[in-house]
């Protein structure tokens, strides 16, 4: 009777809470989509837990979930319950006061899917009383929150051919009478696909456009592929991107080029692979890209949560976008028409002299993959990757985690067959180095470095950062930790005993601050010791 009673509360709160005006400006204490905001800043403006007083944070509960895959979900906090994605594709809502599960919705996933990275899920979208999902073999779910009963299924494409989705989907409020979307992006990168950014209506599934990543003849950027290379050129959409609602503009990463490691039967620079694209939230078309690794053959994906914020440039007050690439360079462009204006290097890197007026690289010889492999800074899986960065506005500090590993990257022959390796090559790590990392606070404005921390080994965790001048960030060695934002100073560990290869969040539960994160296959949430 009381869980009953409990549910009908739940809708009437999600009904009345999760509107679109709400997912434009959300209340302070919940989490509403990926990134909290639409900026990407991912950043809490709580304030009761600080520099001071979070040495005092201890673990409230734990929920365990069942799957042995790696956890990367960001989860999802409105009107007393946090939802998350667990791996491969399935939902679960939890009490927020005990972690309790209310529900759980499991999406089975066939036996001859096609991956890349493992059987992961990222995070949701939440509107109205709906959560949405996108699943590993490339569907796209609405999923009822207050019963976890399953409202519609889209098929986004072909699973069998390598299109798998993991990313979670962003909402975007319909303008002028416009349907309120569910953008969602694809995988798959490594298997030769096509890519494409696409968009539902959140009510009945049905797409209300598709973007295409690689042009196809004709199309504008169709003359940076040689060939027929388009038809399996990649350039996928796995990271969920930001919206500036004022200039209805979606910001998305796109993916590396295919095949991978072999580039000589893709001739150009293979747009729009490894850029930032800006897209019409409305109509789908593209309004503008900028390329980071034009004809990459290092696996430089650009799949990042481009950071939104305004700024004062050179005497000018500018919208700007900000991306910590994982090729080892800052950029910062116009965000409202993707001029270049900044590019410093911010991570050790070995393959390019610098940038150009424009942004492109200056590409030293010899750094493009051989037989044998040739040595590069950074390593495939970049100076950075998919886990979120975080900006406070206070500061104008973008705070990034660094992963510091070369590796040897080869080349192969490429030969594609639907459903396998499209790569053409491969990577090894060096003999006798040991790679590293660190958390490094950047000037937003400028690229420098501010601080860093150092780390024991390569991250795959994201960052936080609050009001209360703290950001918090984990290890694969399973610490979750708090810095000060100013200075990089460790101020609290918390030994999870599991990897952390997610981002952090912030709530607030009956006027307590809550920082929870997935770390091995558990969240953890934690707050102030109430006892003191």
């Amino acid at each position: 009777m009381k869980r009953a009673c409990f549910l009908l509360l739940l809708a009437a709160a999600l009904a009345s809470q999760v509107t679109p005006k709400l997912l434009l400006n959300p209340p302070p204490g919940d989490w509403l989509t990926y990134s909290r905001t639409y900026d990407g800043q991912r950043h809490s403006p709580l304030r009761q837990i600080n520099a001071t007083n979070v040495a005092r944070l201890r673990p409230e509960w734990i929920y365990q979930i069942q799957d042995l895959s790696a956890f990367e979900t960001s989860p999802l906090v409105a009107s007393g319950v946090m939802y998350i994605s667990e791996p491969p594709s399935n939902v679960t809502a939890l009490d927020l006061r005990t972690g309790r599960p209310l529900w759980f919705f499991k999406r089975p996933v066939p036996a001859d899917v096609h991956l890349c990275c493992g059987q992961v899920n990222r995070g949701l979208a939440i509107l109205g009383g709906t959560l949405y999902i996108a699943t590993l073999d490339a569907h796209l779910l609405a999923i009822d929150a207050v019963t976890g009963r399953q409202l519609w299924d889209v098929t986004l494409a072909d699973y069998q051919t390598g299109h798998s989705s993991t990313g979670a989907p962003l909402v975007i409020p319909g303008q002028n009478g416009a349907p309120d979307e569910i953008v969602t992006g694809i995988g798959g990168g490594e298997f030769g696909i096509r890519g494409f950014l696409d968009a539902y209506d959140a009510r009945t599934g049905a797409r209300l456009w598709r973007l295409w990543t690689v042009p196809a003849p004709g199309e504008k950027g169709a003359e940076t592929w040689s060939g027929d290379s388009w038809i399996h050129g990649s350039a996928p959409t796995w990271v969920t991107g930001s919206y500036d609602p004022e200039l209805n503009l979606i910001y998305w990463g796109t993916g590396n080029p295919g095949p991978d490691y072999n580039g000589e039967e893709r001739a150009g620079d293979n747009l729009f692979s490894a850029s930032l694209i800006a897209v019409d939230a409305t109509s789908g078309t593209m309004r503008w890209h900028f390329q980071f690794s034009p004809h990459d053959t290092h696996d430089w994906d650009a799949n990042h949560v481009p950071v939104l914020f305004d700024g004062l440039w050179k005497g000018r007050q500018r919208r700007l976008v900000a991306v910590a690439n994982r090729n080892g360079f800052y950029y910062l462009l116009d965000r409202a028409t993707g001029e270049y204006l900044l590019g410093k290097e911010y991570a050790k890197q070995t393959w390019a002299d610098g940038l150009d007026a424009h942004g492109r690289p200056i590409a030293r010889p010899g750094i493009e993959p051989t037989e044998p492999g040739t040595q590069i800074y950074p390593g495939l899986h970049g100076a950075t990757n998919w886990f979120s960065p975080s900006y406070d506005a206070a500061l104008g500090t973008l705070f990034v985690t660094l992963r510091e590993e070369g590796t040897i990257i080869y080349k192969g022959t490429p030969e594609y067959r639907a459903g396998f390796y499209y790569s053409a090559g491969g990577m090894r790590g060096l003999p006798g180095v040991e790679p590293g990392g660190s958390v490094k606070a950047l000037n937003a404005l400028t690229g420098e470095t501010r601080w860093e921390f150092p780390l024991h080994s390569p991250p795959w965790a994201g960052l936080l950062s609050t009001a209360g001048g703290v950001v918090f960030g984990g290890s694969n060695e399973g610490h979750f930790f708090a810095l000060d934002s100013r200075t990089g100073k460790p101020l609290w560990r918390f030994a999870t005993g599991g990897a952390i290869t997610a981002n952090p969040i912030s709530y607030l539960d009956r006027g307590r601050q809550f920082v929870a994160v997935a770390a091995g296959h558990a969240i953890f949430t934690f707050a102030l010791d109430a006892t003191r």
